[in-house]
């Protein structure tokens, strides 16, 4: 009889095993129960559990662990048999549970964030490793790293649309590159000094003043207390491309030190196209960072950074050497670029106060020589900021600061002088912007936020500038539902010189009709999140529609005239509108899946030289649609991580001449790499792979290049071509294999 109890009561029973993961790897130590019993279990170092003596019957497994997100899965437990489960934790990212300081200039977690912020972290990027900043954003759904020059591979990043000098970057909060050093200067960021990449799209002028128009990159360095002892990141390609990333730090009392160095060098001549010119410039560049950070009192911040940075590059003729250079008998573009940087900041020792002083300084030294062409020129910025921020109530944050910036630019064109020399008459370019804004940040419900701000500067050359910006926020308590509508207003003061290398290259000739006027540009934007978390996995999905209306824009005109560019303020308007959508999602199977698109519609209406009614022009190099995505597979019990990362662009409008047999539009292409990694131990590891799967290249992209200098226009050219760089819309840079290895301790 009791036997037959006995029986009974384990017929009634079943066992639920499992494994719970989190962005496709094991969390060890998780803690697994049953909902409304007292069940319970921990997960093992390979997050596997076993749950006994579970009641058959419907029931509900919770899981948890540190720096994750619960989760819940309903199952059926059969009596007498195993039932086999995966459970998927949130990790705190995917929680949206990081910190952001971009979007309010103040630390808020992100779902709580009234402005729209990407986060990006340097594993993010490890999926397709590069040797800069402006290569790693090419995976970045709505930005785009454009090449401008064939010859030298000059390029800017573009935000929905907008080009480059509309984007400003910053490093730690701090305008350290922007325009001169916007051309080169992106490509001298290594991932070695990059804790995390903060990216708002749209303006942003209220709090960072004049570029921030089509939206910012914020690179937030590395805290010195948090980072590695030692990182070790190097890797070569079959293309003679190698690259290092060092870094260590330091500690000395109550400072301690990061230091990092980036090497990179690249000395192949390749011409595939067999067009005479190299597909890829040759660079050779070193940056090294060093950051101090001190231990204060109640956690206030004191740091200082500073960075140096070299670069030797060229592109053109294969049989140009350095004694042809700035030459006109065979053409090169040869670029030496330097640059130093300091930045710090300091929160005042007050008690019961919040301000925080902020400070940098960059020196930013270009010798090119285009052709037969020099340019020389040298751009100094220093930048101060006071903030104060008082929470006037639990509900109301209001942020004050005052800031000034002061530019000092020279250079051989006729932007500082008339002569071809380095302004002899010692009349550089300086422009003083100091500048006042306040925030206010009130919570109207639990659920609801509204953020308002105003900025005001006062520009050297243009006068008064006002700066309004609106946004409005609301989001469920866990995070799940978020939306945000925002509007804003930016200003832009432009510098074509430090900004359009299409104006220092090629045989075109500038020209500047007017007294150019400072850009003008309305914004509106309304982001919606949502955060779905069932059995199968978690899904985020992030979409945004945004339209912004410029007046005043000042754009090139590569269409009057084939030998000028001609630059004016825009007579009529111009428009950026347009849609995006990611999706992050993450699989019970060690699976995660990442996906972008955009689909964009910019363009202007503008009147003829001679008025008239307004006709519409479609900006170039910009594709209607465009696409990122990224694949990552872990196989655990290997070691081995598999990452399928690409891009996909539409047809763009492209620059060309008159009677060009180049096509105006380029072709739908893609870009897709695989990445195999190794875990090696727990500090080492190997990697490698393919990158331009399918060895995709740009077809015509030189026009003439047999007469880089116009002597034989008259001869045999029945159309007029001259000599041309600007046609691009991808990189010229087959297929390619990469090896590397990386060590953190």
């Amino acid at each position: 009889m009791l036997w037959c109890c006995s029986f009974t009561v384990q017929a009634q029973t079943g066992t639920v095993r499992g494994v719970v993961r989190s962005d496709g790897k094991p969390v060890p130590f998780a803690s697994i129960g049953i909902k409304g019993t007292t069940l319970g279990t921990t997960a093992d170092e390979a997050g596997s559990f076993a749950l006994e003596k579970v009641p058959a019957g419907a029931q509900r497994v919770v899981a948890s662990a540190v720096g994750c997100k619960p989760a819940e899965r309903d199952l059926t437990v059969r009596a007498g048999e195993t039932t086999s489960v995966n459970l998927l934790l949130a990790s705190a990212a995917n929680a949206l549970g990081d910190v952001v300081i971009s979007g309010t200039l103040s630390e808020v977690v992100k779902s709580e964030s009234p402005v729209p912020v990407e986060i990006y972290t340097p594993k993010f990027f490890q999926k397709n490793p590069a040797s800069s900043l402006f290569e790693n954003l090419m995976m970045v759904n709505g930005v785009r790293p454009q090449l401008n020059c064939n010859v030298c591979s000059s390029g800017d990043i573009h935000i929905n649309g907008l080009e480059g000098p509309y984007t400003m970057v910053l490093i730690d909060g701090m305008p350290i590159v922007s325009s001169l050093s916007t051309v080169y200067g992106l490509s001298g960021i290594p991932n070695s000094m990059v804790e995390r990449i903060e990216v708002v799209k749209g303006p942003a002028s209220t709090l960072y003043g004049s570029e921030a128009v089509g939206g910012l990159i914020n690179v937030i360095t590395k805290d010195p207390s948090k980072a590695p002892q030692l990182s070790v990141d190097g890797f070569g390609t079959s293309h003679g491309e190698a690259n290092l990333d060092l870094g260590t730090t330091l500690k000395a009392g109550k400072a301690t030190s990061l230091l990092t160095a980036n090497l990179f060098g690249y000395g192949q001549r390749r011409d595939v196209n067999q067009d005479g010119f190299t597909d890829l410039p040759t660079q050779h560049r070193v940056s090294v960072f060093n950051k101090w950070q001190l231990a204060r009192p109640d956690n206030r911040v004191a740091s200082f950074a500073g960075r140096y940075y070299y670069e030797d590059r060229f592109g053109g003729q294969l049989g140009w050497r350095p004694e042809f250079r700035g030459g006109d008998s065979i053409y090169g573009e040869s670029i030496y670029t330097s640059r130093y940087e300091a930045l710090g900041q300091y929160q005042l020792p007050l008690a019961s106060e919040k301000m925080l002083l902020s400070g940098s300084f960059n020196e930013h030294n270009q010798n090119a020589a285009y052709g037969n062409t020099p340019y020389r020129a040298t751009q100094r910025v220093g930048f101060g900021q006071l903030t104060w921020t008082r929470d006037l109530s639990i509900r109301h944050n209001l942020l004050m600061g005052a800031a000034y910036r002061y530019t000092w630019y020279d250079d051989n064109t006729p932007a500082t002088a008339t002569a071809d020399t380095l302004n002899p008459t010692n009349l550089p370019d300086r422009v003083h912007l100091p500048g006042v804004f306040v925030q206010s940040e009130f919570r109207l419900t639990p659920d609801a936020t509204l953020l308002s701000g105003l900025r005001y500067d006062y520009n050297s050359r243009h006068g008064s500038i006002l700066s309004p910006r609106l946004n409005y926020k609301w989001g469920r308590p866990d995070g799940s539902q978020v939306l945000r509508v925002g509007v804003g207003n930016g200003f832009r003061v432009v510098n074509l010189f430090t900004e359009d290398h299409a104006a220092l290259t090629g045989a075109r000739r500038v020209v500047v009709e007017g007294d150019l006027q400072p850009e003008r540009s309305w914004n509106a934007n309304v982001n919606y999140q949502r955060h779905f978390t069932t059995g199968a996995g978690s899904l985020i999905l992030d979409g945004s529609v945004f339209y912004t209306y410029f007046t005043n824009k000042i754009t090139p005109d590569y269409d009057t005239n084939p030998d000028q560019i001609i630059y004016r303020n825009l007579d009529g308007y111009a428009v950026s509108r347009g849609i995006t959508l990611n999706a992050d999602w993450t699989l019970a199977a060690p699976l995660k899946l990442i996906a972008g698109v955009t689909v964009l519609d910019v363009y202007r209406q503008e009147r003829g030289p001679e008025g008239g009614p307004l006709r519409y022009q479609e900006q170039l190099h910009t594709p209607a649609v465009s696409g990122t995505y990224a694949a990552t597979y872990t196989l655990e019990r290997l070691g081995l991580t598999v990452d399928y990362t690409g891009l996909v662009n539409g047809p763009m409008r492209l620059p060309v001449q008159p009677n060009d047999f180049r096509p105006a539009r380029s072709p739908w292409y893609t870009l897709q790499n695989v990445q195999v990694t190794k875990r090696m131990s727990g500090k080492l590891e190997l990697y490698g792979g393919l990158k331009n799967l399918l060895n995709f290249m740009p077809r015509h992209v030189l026009l003439r290049p047999f007469d880089p200098f116009d002597r034989q226009v008259a001869q045999d050219n029945p159309n007029g071509y001259s000599f041309d760089t600007s046609y691009n819309y991808a990189p010229v840079q087959g297929r390619r294999a990469f090896l590397g290895l990386r060590y953190s301790l």
